[in-house]
């Protein structure tokens, strides 16, 4: 009889089994690209599925999807899954990459917080202060602090900077999980964080990492409780400060009352970003009353902290009186996430209509969040953003609908969503090819990706990006970088583009080396004129390159480019201070500035410049 219910069970178990991979099966079977119905051969959809879903599409990279299958690929990158050895060995010196916040605070202190920890240790005379941070004193003084650093060993936050700027790039450029770059981009845009703000740039690499990167093809409501509760959120939207009237610790807070730091009251500046930005959308619905009464359910909703200089740290004292019954009293700490419970405002509230009893505390906020992510109109203005971003600045109102649909059956599944638009004939119109216009950082790293660029140095391809217009991690308003064509495209910014093209092309990007001859299987071209079809091709893949020749062949006459580049190249470093050494990161020119990946003719480097700045490379 044993023997009989252990080979029953363990026919249960391989039926349960089997019927998993074969729903698991079906589930694939059941994604089909409809590119056929909209005109395009496999290679042209394999084209525009990696113009879309990756930083940008080489030959080989539309060969191995077609092999692949196109539905096969897009469902292996929705796993985010594959090795990546070649960016981990990029990656392997970048120490903030597994750094907590805590971590980052103390070795990467901001230059004031320097300052009074000399003075706290008498390095440097208290009455000095003042001159000090007025740049007054001599340099005695900066030695006296670069001294004390080193000690300490601490490092500038240009380090920081250069670590978190560098790594962002290079992922772009080699990760082999290219969707989930792409989408980690675009929710770190849409959950924008300034580094110009108070202390913000020694909590991004955490929130890029923990709260943007994991969170970035799971479920809406996750990734939004997550940067809701992230320091860097936190700090950037003035919520830390954020604060109510609790009947329960009315006594204790006059006790303990801080009138520099305690007595900020409320502040709405997370609340109505949160309703505008983050979910609902400028036209969701929602009034006044409904941000001020998010803003009252958000209060307590702060920073742990994390040493003497960091926000939150008038906390500690007060954490001490409770330590002994923290839960008890409400408070709750998740990682460095702080719910103060004797700054929480405890009284009853509404929110589009929905009542929050009095006493909620921390798990109100939390019901909060859950309300707004599921929300009919955060399913619009989400669907309708990703739409933007991976089919047209204006997407069809239907394929904004499917999109919100799927939205809200799944209750925010981002990969569900994803596959709605992807699966949907409005993503695969001929009207939606290369409609979308590459931002700076795309620009740059589709023609790193392109040219298999080798880069030493990301943060001389930092400075060409910015250049063109586009400041990463250090865009001031929380809307993030506008996704549309007329942010982008303008006189300046296509001279810059041009510039860029040309510098890539001609090795004059300090770190950045390319070989133009290998890209043609180590052959040089006869002329100018066969170089430019053939380059055009490998550089345009699966386009008509006709209209592209015809209007770039023209700049192949153009003279003195050389001394022109020179004299752009020269000027980008000056503008955005490349001569400054930033810790590992030396701009030593001699090595690069040479054209010996183009033979003797230094007019294939011309040719592959004007396409890279060609409008047809613009577009994705």
């Amino acid at each position: 009889m044993k023997k009989f219910s252990f080979y029953f069970l363990l026919l249960i178990c391989v039926a349960i089994l089997a019927s998993f991979s074969s729903s698991r099966n079906d589930y694939i079977k059941r994604i089909k690209f409809p590119y056929q119905k909209q005109g395009l051969t496999e290679r042209q959809a394999a084209a525009h599925l990696l113009s879309r879903f990756t930083y940008g599409a080489t030959q080989s990279m539309i060969d191995d999807v077609v092999k692949q299958g196109l539905e096969n690929w897009f469902l292996q990158q929705l796993n985010a899954n594959l090795p990546d050895e070649t960016l981990n060995e990029k990656l392997k010196s970048y120490d903030i990459l597994t750094m907590s916040n805590e971590t980052i605070l103390n070795k990467f202190p901001k230059k004031n917080d320097v300052i009074k920890m000399a003075v706290t240790e008498g390095v440097i005379d208290k009455e000095d202060l003042i001159e000090i941070k007025a740049n007054k004193k001599d340099s005695s003084y900066k030695k006296l602090l670069e001294n004390y650093m080193k000690q300490k060993v601490f490092l500038p936050e240009q380090e920081l900077m250069r670590q978190q700027i560098n790594q962002k790039i290079l992922r772009a450029s080699y990760s082999n999980n290219q969707l989930l770059e792409v989408m980690a981009d675009f929710w770190y845009n849409h959950f924008n964080i300034s580094a110009t703000k108070n202390q913000c740039l020694q909590f991004i690499p955490v929130y890029e990492r923990e709260n943007i990167r994991k969170n970035s093809l799971n479920n809406f409501e996750d990734l939004l409780l997550s940067t809701a509760k992230s320091p860097a959120m936190l700090l950037y939207l003035d919520n830390f400060s954020s604060s109510g009237t609790n009947e329960l610790f009315v006594n204790f807070n006059k006790r303990n009352s801080n009138k520099k730091q305690n007595n900020n009251g409320l502040n709405e500046n997370y609340a109505r970003e949160l309703m505008e930005l983050h979910t609902l959308g400028v036209d969701g619905g929602y009034t006044q009353s409904d941000v001020t009464e998010v803003a009252r359910i958000l209060t307590g909703w702060t920073i742990y902290p994390l040493n003497d200089y960091a926000p939150g740290a008038n906390f500690k004292k007060m954490l001490e009186k409770f330590k002994d019954k923290f839960s008890e009293k409400g408070f709750v700490r998740e990682g460095d996430f702080l719910f103060a419970a004797n700054r929480h405002d405890s009284k009853e509230k509404i929110v589009l209509g929905r009542k929050f009893k009095e006493g909620g505390g921390y798990e109100e906020g939390v019901e909060l969040l859950k309300m707004l992510a599921t929300h009919t109109s955060t399913a619009k203005f989400i669907s309708k953003k990703l739409a933007i971003k991976f089919v047209s600045d204006n997407p069809p109102q239907s394929l904004i609908d499917k999109m919100t649909q799927t939205f809200l059956t799944t209750k925010g599944n981002i990969k569900q969503v994803l596959i709605t638009m992807a699966t949907s004939s409005e993503f695969w119109s001929k009207d939606a090819l290369r409609e979308k216009i590459k931002s700076p950082f795309e620009l740059a790293i589709s023609a790193v990706r392109i040219l298999h660029a080798d880069i030493k140095r990301p943060m001389a391809l930092n400075n060409w990006i910015t250049t063109m217009g586009q400041k990463i991690y250090f865009y001031q308003a929380p809307t993030g970088f506008p996704d549309n064509a007329a942010y982008w495209v303008n006189t300046g910014a296509l001279l810059n583009r041009m510039n860029f093209g040309l510098a890539i092309a001609a090795n004059k990007i300090a770190g950045v080396k390319v070989n133009l001859t290998e890209l043609n299987q180590n052959k040089e071209p006869e002329s100018a004129e066969k170089a430019l079809e053939i380059y055009a091709k490998i550089l345009l893949p699966e386009r008509n390159i006709t209209s592209t020749i015809k209007r770039v062949q023209p700049l192949l006459q153009e003279q003195n480019l050389i001394e022109k580049i020179n004299k752009s190249t020269a000027k980008n470093e000056e503008n955005n201070n490349l001569s400054v050494d930033e810790s590992t990161d030396k701009y030593n020119h001699n090595s690069e500035n040479n054209f010996s990946s183009f033979g003797s003719n230094p007019v294939f480097m011309q040719v592959v410049g004007v396409i890279l700045g060609s409008p047809e490379f613009q577009r994705r």
